[in-house]
């Protein structure tokens, strides 16, 4: 079982993936202004607890903030009590994916150490191009995390991580873009990324097709209700 923690929410646009960001196009509808980063009201939701104990059960993987990025400069006054709620919390799964790995070093909390007290938090650095893969990878790389992942999500061109699948990354994801302005995903680049996962023995994912994949040099015009269908169906995930 999973469930979605948003503690604050808003972004700045940070890199070429995040052109058409999923967050901007949901909160135009309501005209409300993504750059402004605020508390939610569900910031305490790891630690309320209900009649019967947590309202988040013990054992759930909980997806941590998709509305924002969790190591963005304008949550630094916010993330400490953050850290104090995911630090009482080690009976749950805690999952964040992040753009901004440049920052995990001096956003990590002061008991982190080499992780061990934080065996129960995973982190996925986002990368979106070969440029992106080699800024952040060698970084990702040398910090003190005992769970990681690479997230190539939206795959926006060819990418290599050979370098970087030396056995510290436990998997790979990968997908397109989605919305009505997303760029063209190659099914080429997400099948590289599956072989080079499978040369290094590392778990993939295919996640989701994006709105346009390209395949045998034809695009297909993918509705949304489909996306994660269609990936599914193509059944070239590896699990190690």
């Amino acid at each position: 079982m999973s469930v979605t923690w948003n503690p604050w929410h808003g972004c700045q646009k940070y890199s070429e993936g995040c052109a058409h960001c999923y967050v901007y196009r949901i909160d135009s509808v309501s005209e409300r202004d993504s750059r402004e980063v605020s508390l939610n009201a569900a910031f305490t939701y790891p630690v309320q607890r209900g009649r019967t104990g947590y309202k988040i059960k013990s054992g759930e993987t909980v997806f941590t903030c998709l509305s924002s990025d969790f190591f963005i400069d304008s949550a630094d006054e916010w993330r400490r009590e953050a850290w104090h709620m995911i630090a009482e919390r080690p009976d749950l799964n805690f999952v964040i994916i992040t753009k901004r790995v440049l920052r995990i070093a001096e956003c990590l909390p002061d008991d982190w150490g080499d992780g061990s007290a934080y065996l129960h938090v995973r982190i996925g650095c986002t990368c979106e191009n070969q440029r992106r893969a080699d800024e952040r990878l060698p970084v990702f790389l040398s910090l003190p995390l005992p769970h990681r992942f690479i997230v190539c999500e939206p795959l926006l061109e060819h990418i290599d991580l050979s370098l970087y699948l030396d056995g510290r990354i436990e998997s790979v994801s990968a997908g397109g873009e989605s919305g009505p302005e997303a760029r063209v995903c190659d099914y080429g680049w997400v099948l590289s990324l599956r072989d080079a996962c499978a040369a290094a023995e590392v778990a993939f994912s295919f996640h989701q097709t994006g709105a346009r994949l390209r395949k045998d040099g034809k695009i297909y015009n993918i509705p949304r209700r489909y996306q994660h269908e269609q990936a599914r169906r193509a059944d070239i995930d590896i699990n190690n």
